[in-house]
């Protein structure tokens, strides 16, 4: 267990989770020692633990423990290296990553699948912002607002979860908390491993810190997937504001379902669409088993991610449409995945400091992706936050050709117009497959044309081609 003490909020703080180490232990991670993984979300993996340095630039200070898991190949005669993985977020924790993807035999077979959970999250050095259950939900989607004064008070709920998080027992870790400096880390385990090369495989924000870590280590990589890929500049007041537009290019797959499976919402495509608009605004004025407005467009705006999960979403709707829906105490499941969240989020980039340009965007989404884009273009925490620590990291074409980007077509969290800047950021480096598909995560999902693609690229040496996988 990590310690709990924490001296002073300072750069050159030791802060929770945090030991000294000698100057020989930093240069050189010492290799893993696994053992059985405690757990039901762990079962059958192998975990351990590798230590890195806080600061990379203090590289024999203070270290923290990064928790790292395993699933092995069973051929090690058709094993081709380490698969690393992240989930995105972020915010995440990655530990269970090698039981959650959902990959072919042959990937299996070629790679040790490994996962991690990077710094400040799950049991990496977690981080707190002592949120109370009610602020973890204003965290992760502010209030909605329906006008230029709700903008305003939202941003008190950012400035005191700010002042909260950069106050905390853990707050001495903010400053070293980056996609970055995770990034570093995952360098510290590919030594730590043993292995000359790491493949990745990221969805989300993952594809963005893959993305990194191979603009800053480009000969330690081998191949590097990037399912369902931000922009090359990561989640920034752009990148949010993309949800709005890409839940509008989404909705309508649910519009279609709903209209032959759940008629009770409508009959339509069209009468679907104003039944959201419809349960949205009675939920503002009165809620339901604890569900307000901004809960149901930010749960709705969930559902949406996976076909599997629409006939979630319509249960949901139609036990708010006939007032059936039950109380639900709710369970607090602590603060760690929002403090995460803001952490790299805040830490990584510059957010606008004025309340009148989240106004601004706010009116501009409402007419512009008038379903989620006033809540995605809201006030964050961020606009409170230190500034970034050191300059963002540039991605660019300098590197092997080596990176996939898979992207469907109707990705409501990270739009298609991410995955063609990235593409283009990194040049010859990468080549784009595009999914005739919706939802959020291509590899898993039905297209096979899309799975093909990703499995042939692991496991074989072959140039692939930018195409594109019909539905």
């Amino acid at each position: 267990m990590l310690p709990a003490a924490i001296v002073a909020m300072a750069v050159t703080v030791v802060t929770a989770g945090i030991s000294g180490a000698s100057t020989r232990e930093q240069a050189k991670p010492q290799p893993l020692s696994w053992t059985p993984c405690v757990g039901k979300p762990l079962a059958g993996l192998e975990c351990a633990t590798v230590r890195v340095p806080v600061d990379y630039h203090r590289p024999a200070g203070p270290t923290i423990e990064i928790a790292v898991s395993r699933k092995a190949s069973k051929h090690p005669e058709k094993r081709r290296g380490v698969l690393l993985m992240n989930p995105g977020g972020p915010g995440l924790a990655g530990l269970s990553g090698p039981n959650d993807l959902k990959a072919s035999q042959r990937v299996l077979d070629a790679y040790d699948l490994i996962g991690f959970d990077p710094r400040g999250v799950g049991k990496s050095a977690p981080l707190t912002c002592n949120l109370t259950p009610q602020q973890q939900a204003d965290t992760s989607n502010p209030p909605y607002p329906h006008r230029s004064s709700d903008v305003v008070a939202a941003a008190k709920i950012a400035k005191t979860v700010a002042s909260q998080c950069t106050t905390s027992k853990t707050a001495g870790l903010l400053p070293y908390i980056s996609t970055a400096n995770t990034a570093r880390d995952m360098d510290r385990i590919r030594t730590a491993l043993g292995a000359p090369k790491i493949s990745y495989y990221g969805g989300s924000y993952g594809t963005y810190l893959g993305a990194v870590y191979t603009t800053l280590f480009p000969q330690r990589s081998d191949r590097v997937v990037l399912d369902s890929s931000l922009p090359p500049e990561g989640y920034t007041v752009g990148a949010l504001r993309g949800q709005g537009s890409g839940f509008e290019t989404r909705f309508p797959d649910f519009g279609k379902w709903a209209a032959v499976n759940a008629k009770a919402l409508g009959t339509t495509p069209t009468a679907v669409r104003a039944k959201y608009f419809e349960l949205a605004e009675r939920l503002d004025k009165k809620p339901q088993g604890g569900l307000d407005g901004t809960a149901f467009r930010a749960t709705t705006s969930g559902l949406i991610r996976a076909d599997s999960l629409f006939p979630v979403l319509a249960g949901l709707w139609q036990q708010i449409d006939t007032n059936t829906l039950p109380d639900n105490p709710g369970v607090d499941p602590g603060d760690n995945f929002q403090a995460g969240y803001l952490a790299v989020i805040c830490g990584d980039n510059q957010w606008p400091r004025s309340v009148t340009t989240y106004q601004v965007n706010v009116a501009v989404d409402r007419v512009r992706s008038p379903m989620y884009g006033p809540l995605a273009a809201n006030i964050r925490a961020c606009a409170y936050w230190p500034s970034p620590t050191e300059p963002k990291v540039r991605i660019t074409d300098a590197g092997p050709s080596n990176v996939l980007i898979l992207q469907n077509l109707r990705d409501p969290a990270t739009p298609i117009g991410g995955a063609r800047q990235m593409r283009a950021a990194l040049g010859d480096r990468a080549r784009l497959v595009t999914v005739d598909q919706g939802g959020h995560g291509a590899y898993g999902a039905a297209n096979q044309c899309g799975n093909t693609a990703v499995d042939n690229f692991l496991t074989s040496d072959r140039r692939t081609r930018d195409s594109f996988c019909p539905a």
